[in-house]
């Protein structure tokens, strides 16, 4: 029997070597496209931006919020 005709459960799965395992993540690491000096500072200064946008964002949903919930429950009974 082929081993493409055997269920994978009864297939015996061969353990890779740690040398062979090291070989195939450097081979895989060669294939990746390093960004340049220029690429990643410009990604750099993207994500900071974003960052103190969002941060921005919820400071000052959280701010209002507050405030409004403060608004609300001050605990002054006018009524």
């Amino acid at each position: 029997m082929s081993d493409s005709k055997v269920p994978t459960r009864e297939r015996k799965s061969e353990r890779t070597g740690l040398v062979t395992f090291y070989r195939q993540v450097v081979a895989e690491l060669r294939k990746v496209v390093w960004p340049t000096q220029q690429q990643l500072t410009t990604y750099f200064i993207v994500v900071l931006v974003f960052v103190l946008i969002m941060m921005a964002i919820v400071a000052g949903l959280d701010l209002a919020f507050g405030r409004l919930f403060f608004e609300i429950f001050d605990g002054s009974s006018d009524v």
